[in-house]
């Protein structure tokens, strides 16, 4: 059993990853800045936010791993980045290890490039999808004493496709996972199965990956 924090716990895409962690058995803390409407039976939850670092670390101390499923908008636009800096610097050197949702943006559509970002890309999610391209690129270049993982979901990923657990996905390293009629799609409970898979067995150690069906 593992003790899983995830930031962000009481969003879409947070909220599955408690879901599924929770119900493989594992010690689950959802940490949000304001009280969960809904609780997952069996998940602790704390209030507590990624602007307060020194603090957020020292509530989650001995956690084996955290999750940021924390989307860089609104308020979090301007200080998402220098708090998710911030973050890996405190866990640099320690035994938890740091998961990411990054978005598709900075996924590949094809071997070699380009981006998705910079082909036919909403206008209106460009700040957001450059903000965790900014992040996955520090990532890059941090020690190798943190023990990262960094995740792009499929294009169609999000409360607006919430799709079902399938509990299968596939890899597509650091390119756009699409299925045979080309379509990039994943469910919020998936994405949170390919989460959850990868703490229980870590296979992209300081690595992003791509998720889709």
């Amino acid at each position: 059993m593992a003790r899983i924090a995830v930031i962000g716990g009481t969003g879409y895409a947070g909220s599955h990853i408690v879901a599924e962690g929770v119900q493989r058995g594992h010690d689950v803390v959802s940490v949000a800045r304001r009280p969960a409407a809904e609780r997952v039976h069996g998940a602790t939850y704390v209030e507590a936010t990624l602007l307060d670092v020194p603090s957020l670390v020292a509530e989650l101390q001995g956690a084996d791993a955290i999750v940021v499923a924390v989307s860089p908008r609104g308020d979090m636009a301007e200080s998402y980045v220098p708090a998710m800096l911030e973050l890996a610097d405190a866990l640099t050197g320690t035994e938890t290890r740091l998961g990411v949702i990054g978005g598709a943006g900075g996924s590949l559509v094809a071997p070699g490039g380009p981006r998705l970002i910079d082909t036919d890309f909403p206008e209106e999610f460009k700040a957001e999808a450059q903000a965790a391209i900014d992040v996955l690129e520090a990532l890059e270049r941090s020690p190798e004493s943190l023990d990262w993982f960094f995740v792009h979901p499929a294009q169609m990923f999000g409360a607006f496709n919430p799709g079902e657990r399938r509990g299968t996905y596939r890899v597509g390293g650091d390119v756009l996972v699409r299925d045979e009629n080309g379509v990039s799609d994943i469910s919020g409970a998936d994405l949170a199965v390919a989460f959850i898979d990868e703490i229980e067995n870590p296979r992209h150690r300081r690595e992003r990956f791509t998720v889709g069906y």
